[in-house]
């Protein structure tokens, strides 16, 4: 949020009332200021201070909602220039180039990609986020019935590319109801742009050839009253293109500048004819800051790295990433499979119920919530021990479903054998198993397999 605890403090009910789930308002106000917590949860609060709050505590870059239902991204809603100040709370948009001019088969293939590509990290699905329908040939016809058809072959956000707002028109005409981007509203053509953005209540693109231009065409669209704006630099070398991420970014977070208080969209396929250079820029312009990015083409070798860099920059460094506390049957598990025991660290988690996949030995996997931390960090913690473990064990129900009543721990905990015996009882064995996850399969296959 923009103000500070203090600021947010003065202006609650000072009542203490513990409703809100913490003890003081100072806390609460603590928690609205990390973004803890929601006004909504205090219930003194009266409608001026909400409506104050929500004016002067919304991000200095403007949240922006693309397409609808499962389709919908939003870009945007920043306020921190570095990851593990806070975090980054809107992952960059990634889009499919399709034109008019192009071919029917290669845009029903790029289609199809857009669709089928996607990939699956520590639990969530990966994918691309709009089809980018860009007009070449200047044919309103040809256009809407590209539109059209990705309306029809996809479910993502669409982004409708044309200076022309006859040509605009057809293709809003053709998808009004996903609510997709207009790109782009120029110095030229920018009421006609405004004219149609407020009629259909759509998301607007303001592109210009630089950045004082740029900012003059953001104040114009605002006063005009299209508040939903993502911004175009038109900057077309990365190097420039570099550069103005980085300044917008600055002049909207630190200098609370208005005009480039807006999620940005870039093009790296107008920056470079080489399809892997493409990417490498996508990549750079991803990290230095950009909301949305169109590329030419998905290809598997492209569009998972990038997917999985936008997962890294875009997961909270302060909030671990953490599957539920239970026990997973991995492998059809029966009376006599073993238990084997980890922390609910998502990675974790993933690593190791895939080794157990590997091995195709029936095993129940423990998963103990130790508040999304490792096994080593967490036993540190005194999270990972062997009463709170044997304890989860016990209440479980797991011992009414097996004949042979086996624990494996991880290597690196063996420590915590002595206190998992004493807690679950004689009626358990419990062993102490690899130390790498990679040693799981084998260590499963000599140990327990058929």
């Amino acid at each position: 949020m923009g103000l500070t605890g203090i600021q947010i403090f003065q202006m609650l009910p000072k009542t203490n009332c513990k409703e809100c789930g913490v003890p003081t308002c100072l806390a609460f106000a603590m928690n609205l200021a990390a973004g803890k917590a929601e006004l909504s949860a205090c219930p003194y609060v009266s409608d001026e201070t909400k409506q104050k709050l929500a004016t002067e505590s919304a991000p200095p870059i403007r949240t922006v909602e693309i397409g609808t239902g499962d389709g919908a991204f939003k870009v945007g809603g920043e306020t921190v220039l570095f990851r593990h100040d806070k975090t980054f709370v809107n992952p960059t948009g990634l889009a499919v180039l399709v034109s008019d001019d192009e071919a029917d088969d290669a845009v029903d293939a790029k289609l199809k990609r857009f669709s089928d590509l996607s990939c699956v990290r520590v639990g969530i699905v990966l994918q691309g986020d709009a089809v980018a329908v860009r007009s070449v040939t200047g044919d309103a016809a040809k256009f809407g019935s590209l539109v059209g058809k990705a309306k029809e072959q996809t479910k993502g956000g669409i982004i409708l590319m044309t200076e022309s707002a006859e040509v605009m028109a057809e293709g809003i005409k053709a998808c009004a109801d996903r609510k997709p981007l207009m790109y782009a509203a120029t110095a030229d053509n920018a009421d006609d742009m405004i004219k149609l953005a407020k009629e259909h209540k759509l998301p607007l693109v303001a592109k210009a050839a630089d950045l004082e231009s740029l900012a003059v065409l953001t104040e114009k669209l605002s006063g005009a009253g299209v508040e939903d704006l993502v911004i175009d630099s038109g900057s077309r070398k990365i190097k420039d293109a570099l550069h103005d991420q980085i300044h917008i970014r600055e002049a909207a977070i630190q200098k609370k500048f208005k005009p480039f208080g807006f999620p940005t969209i870039t093009l790296p396929f107008e920056m470079n004819d080489d399809f892997m250079m493409e990417n490498v820029y996508a990549a750079m312009l991803m990290a230095k800051y950009a909301g949305i990015i169109v590329l030419s083409d998905f290809q598997g070798h492209n569009i998972n790295n990038l997917l999985l860099e936008r997962l890294n920059i875009y997961t909270d460094p302060q909030r671990p990433m953490k599957t539920d506390q239970k026990i997973y049957e991995i492998n059809d598990p029966g009376p006599d499979s073993p238990i084997l025991c980890t922390s609910n660290f998502s990675l974790t988690y993933f690593i190791v119920s895939g080794e157990i996949e590997n091995s195709r030995v029936p095993t129940y996997l423990a998963i103990l919530d130790t508040e999304g931390l490792s096994v080593l960090t967490a036993w540190a913690a005194g999270k990972f021990v062997g009463d709170v473990l044997g304890e989860f064990i016990n209440k479980s129900g797991i011992k009414d479903k097996l004949q042979k009543r086996n624990i494996i721990i991880p290597g690196y905990a063996a420590i915590i054998q002595g206190d998992l015996e004493e807690e679950v009882g004689s009626d358990w064995n419990v062993h102490v198993g690899p130390r790498e996850a990679s040693n799981i399969p084998a260590y499963l296959k000599e140990n327990y397999g058929k």
